[in-house]
């Protein structure tokens, strides 16, 4: 009867865990970029069954001999393993803002933090005073050449991260220009390329909030994409939303509500024999 306390007990502690992630899910599904987690559950290291009272001696698999052999397994119940983020791809959303930068396939955006590098896919960038790429929370994008520095409204992203400005003229010199050579001054020069990384094991990654991920011992060190086949593509303009589905979330809600019920029910039975056990078992 105790087992089946602790049996009920660890259900109902699991799907605590699982609601949580859920909410969380529920909670950020206009996050850009956010990438919902699933809980995933494993079972206690089932018990093994004797019988206390035998006057046989039986020779159990190990070789020894033992008064009290087994009679076999049962389980105790589940407890939370891990919860893993799974990173499949969010739709596009068209916003028409320049700083909005969407990935599409594989790979992260790398911002320095005063934490360190952090890696996002999140594209909702901003430029602030100095005219460096930052996001909303001020920290500067990176490029291949380090902080990102641009020209308000005067540069465009290529889908391979490309970033092209036009050159300013200096207003001293526009007389010297014919409509031929100011066309010619307006080509567009390359100013940098986004840096796009990846990881051996993306799963392994430890979410850091503001939807930044660190890079752990088990997710390995950020490597560098190379243009080509495998590199995300970039578009300019857009968002990538979360890969929440509500319908998927609100039914797991439900699902969890009812199996928490059904643990908590275990419990209360359990409860209840044993406490008629100690009552009335005495009297007999």
């Amino acid at each position: 009867m105790v087992r089946g306390l602790y049996t009920g007990t660890s259900g109902m502690l699991s799907q605590w865990h699982h609601i949580n992630t859920v909410s969380n899910n529920l909670a950020n599904i206009n996050t850009p970029a956010y990438k919902r987690d699933t809980a995933l559950f494993k079972s206690f290291p089932e018990m093994l069954l004797r019988r206390l009272d035998d006057n046989g001696v039986v020779k159990v698999p190990l070789g020894s001999f033992d008064v009290a052999p087994f009679i076999g397994k049962v389980g105790t119940g589940v407890e939370l393993n891990k919860v893993q983020t799974r990173f499949e791809q969010g739709s596009l959303r068209n916003t028409g803002n320049d700083f909005d930068l969407a990935l599409v396939g594989e790979g992260f955006l790398v911002v320095n933090t005063p934490y360190g590098e952090r890696y996002t896919r999140n594209g909702s960038f901003m430029i602030d005073k100095n005219g460096y790429l930052v996001t909303k929370d001020g920290f500067r994008v990176q490029g291949e050449n380090g902080d990102i520095r641009i020209k308000a409204n005067n540069f465009k992203i290529n889908e391979y991260g490309d970033i092209n400005e036009n050159a300013e003229y200096n207003k001293n010199d526009l007389g010297r220009f014919t409509d031929t050579n100011e066309n010619e001054w307006k080509k567009p020069v390359l100013n940098d390329k986004l840096r796009i990384v990846r990881f051996y094991d993306e799963r392994q990654l430890l979410k850091a909030g503001n939807s930044f991920y660190q890079a752990t011992k088990y997710s390995g060190e950020a490597k560098d994409m190379p243009v080509g086949k495998g590199r995300a593509q970039v578009l300019q303009g857009y968002i990538e939303t979360s890969n929440v589905n509500p319908i998927l979330e609100m039914t797991k809600m439900i699902e969890i509500h009812r199996s928490y019920e059904a643990n908590q029910k275990v419990v209360t039975a359990n409860d209840q024999m044993l406490q008629k056990a100690i009552s009335d078992i005495p009297k007999a």
